[in-house]
């Protein structure tokens, strides 16, 4: 039976509906926002397998070009592979959400929130997002939920609720938040260098409409009637000898935690895991059965050890105090033939950055319900397995595309308009080590790139990623942490910024209530850490190189008007096609009549520019003009000054020293015609003898006349007079 709750949350309603779609689905809700509605199902699958120490959980978000009226582009008119932005929505709805399912379920989880309509006002996302939770919190998939999520943006000072879209492009902040009744379990999103106060206090606004849209999943809860929950596939189980192990390993292990260096140390525990196993092996204690059983319970002692000596004592497994930051080296150039590069070592994470300038013909173009877009800035990410010393496929999985995008975000605030720098910009990021924080390291990287290829950006940029150890309200908050750190603690809180705010942050916690205090102090303590950062980064490079390298492609830009774009283009492109034959140049026209001419030398731009301005230009009395000669008759030549203008070169001149010449312009038997260097003081012309001329022959002439009509009279310039 069709169930329908409906709650204001900002300009509009959030409706949830139930029980009329995919009602074969475990679970199925329909959220509509204004005119944005997305149905999400959840389903599981029969098998159940109970050596699973994860959730097998895959979310599939996905539009519809119907849902805005449209057909998808190219040649095949069916929606394909999943777009960027699909990636990144499924991220959103991911991450928040894997934590609260049992890993004791035992069996695949999916999700497929799907875009059915769009009104190109309110973003589908978030209403994905929610119509996600709701429905696995409604279906009989154990679950602790709810949770819900909102987007808010800061604009004009004030913070608005699931914004349209014109507002977000128009905010100084944009966040996405994800949480339950009890806290914040995600944030992310991008701002333009915002204050630490400023986003916490979007957080708390945030959170106050995510717990009335949990406490309403929990009153439709009531209203379609809680199903009975799918039992467990096993009972969490402990390894029978975990004592025993204590006993044998737990002494060595502590020493080998702190061994200096991740391959030295992985190596170490490695080993002890190794003399573990066959020692029991040897004692008869392992079967097939609690095999897994071993593993875990060295795993938690190596877990133990690590957060105990953070929380008591303040030492992490490198040594480092909590708010210490690993050893930094930031290089410039790296690479000579490119456009930009640079190169960030943090450690034993690097990350080497390659700008590229290109054109407006490089830009992204992007076919999506919300519209037609052209990215003329993009970041991509890539992390090689050899990067944690491991061999595997080279490929761009959601991982890169998530951390590329959050890059990308980071940056994209610095990055000056299109109006202001004209070129397409591409940034590559190629991680070679990873130890933690590559995504950050690829900010500082990409941010030293820019200013190395010349792009104007307004100040460098650095990210630092943060970690939590908790245990009651005992907290320690960590600095630029490593990959065991993010494993083993209770937050990732990556934060990107320049000196004077933040540009870019994600925010993912594996505890169920973060404070706002124990969120201030870490966004101080990352504060802190990027000023350090920048420090270093501009004793490199602290400001954009003047001028572009000479590798990258040039770009002039003019403006003309509207009406006028007809003759640059020409009959057929005819004019247009000649001006880049001619000087070798890539000649772009865009509605508003600017001009855009990409080419690798400048004197052939600057001169292909000055062809342009001559074509468009309204003639003037006394200007000179290289012309053509179009067509010769008895009374002279008419003279192609621009493709669009022509003037006339007449054989008749009235003179007191001269007659009306009868003979073919340029004939030996008409002796005077319209040549001479100008009115002399007396007001007389100087009559020279013509020279004769043929069609198609360029000469030079100067405007002598324009009458009401626009008709142009010409005479040929000697070259003592020009």
């Amino acid at each position: 039976m069709r169930k329908i709750l409906k709650l204001k949350i900002g300009r509009d309603e959030l409706v949830l509906e139930t029980g009329f779609m995919a009602k074969q689905a475990n679970g199925s809700v329909l959220a509509t926002y204004g005119g944005s509605s997305v149905l999400a199902t959840v389903c599981c699958s029969t098998n159940v397998r109970e050596d699973l120490d994860f959730v097998p959980l895959s979310v599939e978000y996905n539009e519809k070009y119907y849902a805005a009226g449209k057909i998808p582009g190219g040649f095949i008119k069916r929606e394909g592979k999943p777009k960027d932005k699909e990636i990144l929505v499924s991220r959103l709805i991911d991450r928040p959400m894997r934590p609260l399912f049992d890993k004791r379920f035992g069996r695949e989880i999916q999700v497929i929130p799907t875009t059915l309509a769009t009104d190109q006002l309110n973003p589908p996302d978030i209403v994905g997002m929610n119509a996600a939770f709701t429905a696995v919190f409604l279906s009989d998939i154990p679950f602790n939920g709810p949770i819900a999520a909102v987007r808010m943006v800061y604009l004009n000072g004030k913070f608005i609720v699931n914004p349209s879209f014109e507002e977000i492009h128009d905010s100084d902040l944009d966040i996405v938040v994800a949480g339950s009744l009890n806290g914040i379990t995600m944030v992310e999103g991008g701002a333009n260098e915002v204050s630490e106060d400023i986003l916490l206090s979007a957080i708390d606004s945030a959170h106050e409409y995510i717990k009335q849209i949990c406490n309403a999943q929990k009153e439709f809860l009531n209203i379609v009637g809680e199903k009975e929950k799918l039992p467990l596939a096993f009972e969490e189980k402990i390894f029978e000898f975990k004592e025993e192990l204590r006993d044998f390993v737990y002494a060595d292990l502590k020493e080998a935690c702190f061994v200096k260096g991740k391959l030295n140390r992985d190596k170490a525990i490695t080993l002890l895991r190794n003399k573990s196993y066959e020692h029991f092996s040897s004692l008869e204690k392992l079967t097939d059965s609690n095999e897994s059983l071993f593993h875990k319970a060295f795993d938690d002692f190596e877990k133990e050890i690590v957060r105990s000596s953070i929380l008591n004592n303040k030492i992490r497994t490198d040594g480092r105090a909590p708010n210490e930051i690993r050893d930094i080296l930031a290089e410039v150039d790296i690479l000579s033939r490119t456009h930009g590069s640079a190169l960030f070592t943090r450690g034993e994470t690097q990350a080497l950055a390659v700008t590229t300038l290109g054109t407006s013909i490089d830009e992204q173009i992007m076919d999506d319900i919300d519209g037609d877009k052209r990215l003329n800035f993009m970041l991509h990410y890539n992390f090689p397995p050899f990067s944690v010393g491991e061999t595997g496929r080279l490929m761009t999985g959601r991982r890169e595309i998530g951390h590329g995008h959050l890059a990308q975000r980071a940056l994209e605030s610095i990055v000056p308009g299109k109006n202001d720098f004209p070129y397409t910009i591409r940034v590559v990021s190629e991680v070679l080590e990873s130890n933690g924080s590559s995504s950050m390291a690829t900010v500082c990287a990409g941010s030293m790139s820019l200013m190395t290829a010349g792009v104007p950006v307004k100040r460098q940029v650095a990210g630092i990623a943060m970690g939590l150890v908790s245990e009651g309200e005992k907290y320690v908050v960590l600095s630029d942490i490593l990959g065991e750190e993010d494993h083993l603690g209770d937050m990732d809180f990556k934060v990107a910024g320049t000196e004077n705010g933040i540009t870019g942050f994600q925010m993912d916690i594996k505890i169920e209530n973060v404070t706002k205090q124990l969120m201030r102090d870490a966004l101080e303590q990352a504060r802190l850490g990027r000023i350090h950062i920048l420090s270093i980064m501009n004793s490199v490079i602290s400001n954009s190189r003047v001028g572009i390298s000479e590798y990258a492609p040039k770009i002039v830009q003019l403006q003309i008007d509207i009406d006028k774009i007809s003759l640059v283009i020409g009959s057929t492109g005819k004019t247009v096609k000649a001006i880049t034959d001619e000087f070798e140049v890539k000649v772009q026209i865009e509605q508003n009549g600017k001009i855009i001419l990409f080419g690798a030398d400048d004197f052939k731009m600057q001169k292909a520019k000055e062809k342009i301005e001559s074509i468009v230009r309204e003639p003037k009395v006394g200007e000179i003009y290289e012309g053509v000669v179009k067509k010769i008759n008895s009374f002279g030549a008419f003279i192609e000054l621009t493709p669009a203008k022509e003037g006339f070169l007449s054989t008749r001149l009235k003179s007191r020293d001269s007659r009306y010449g009868s003979g073919r312009f340029g004939d030996s038997n008409n002796r005077y015609s319209r040549f001479g260097s100008g009115d002399n003081r007396r007001g007389n012309v100087g009559l020279v003898r013509p020279p004769k001329l043929e069609e198609g022959q360029r000469i030079k002439v100067r405007i002598i006349d324009i009458d009401k009509f626009g008709k142009i009279d010409l005479e040929i310039v000697k070259d003592k007079d020009y």
